[in-house]
């Protein structure tokens, strides 16, 4: 049986549990043996590591069937859905749509497609509250290029950034790994922000509005335009004919 707990978050919780639980357990005991105010201690302190394994909590996801779909890379509320004229990882036009992560969201990090990791960019920085503009921009970040599975346009980027509280981004790909759709690829650890990246304006249309709750491998963020589908379509069939 799995347990619903990331690995990545193994030495954390060993600490919160030697920090938390062992005191907790003996103001179990104390507070049996009659020290009534060892109550309220054991209770605080117990709910207190609870909450933290919460954090590093790891959920089963089933991923929906749909080729033309990008999956949410993240669980946690749509801040931003911008079109920008030019994005350096992209080579031109772009679509950037941010997902802010509350501590209280699931923090692991999905592969929105399926496909090869083609690069992995890591940028030092600050750490600005990650609701923020210019998180994205300042923060430290890492930056996952994705070369996806035909039917879709590449390349496919996910920005992991960290936020005011985070201070750990969790990466546990290489250069070259082949990556399925809903893969967990890693973690932010604590409050954060996960950016989904697609190459220009028209080859996809963002699926989820402002505001909106995301949840990784489950929520679909963006879905190929049919102009796209059929512009895809005609070049097979112009490739079969040429090689009938």
């Amino acid at each position: 049986m799995r347990i619903p707990l990331t690995p990545s978050g193994g030495r954390a919780m060993a600490l919160m549990t030697l920090l938390l639980a062992i005191p907790a357990a003996i103001a179990w005991v104390a507070a049996g043996m009659g020290y009534v105010w060892c109550w309220p201690i054991a209770g605080i302190l117990t709910l207190a590591w609870l909450a933290g394994l919460a954090f590093f909590r790891d959920p089963q996801r089933k991923t929906p069937k749909d080729t033309d779909i990008l999956v949410a890379p993240a669980d946690g509320k749509v801040v931003e859905t911008a079109r920008l004229d030019h994005h350096q990882d992209i080579g031109g036009p772009a679509i950037r749509i941010g997902i802010f992560l509350s501590v209280l969201d699931v923090h692991i990090n999905r592969s929105p497609c399926a496909g090869i990791v083609r690069s992995i960019q890591y940028q030092p920085g600050r750490f600005l509250d990650a609701r923020n503009p210019e998180a994205g921009r300042q923060n430290e970040a890492n930056a996952i290029v994705i070369e996806p599975d035909q039917p879709h346009t590449g390349p496919i980027i996910v920005r992991q950034i960290a936020g005011l509280i985070a201070r750990r981004i969790v990466c546990s790909l290489k250069v070259g790994d082949r990556l399925q759709t809903g893969q967990r690829i890693g973690m932010i650890k604590f409050g954060s922000r996960t950016e989904l990246i697609v190459p220009g304006h028209d080859n996809y249309t963002p699926s989820i509005n402002l505001g909106e709750k995301a949840y990784g491998a489950l929520t679909i963020m963006a879905r190929r335009t049919k102009s796209t589908v059929i512009q895809n379509r005609n070049h097979v069939i112009a490739e079969t004919k040429q090689y009938a």
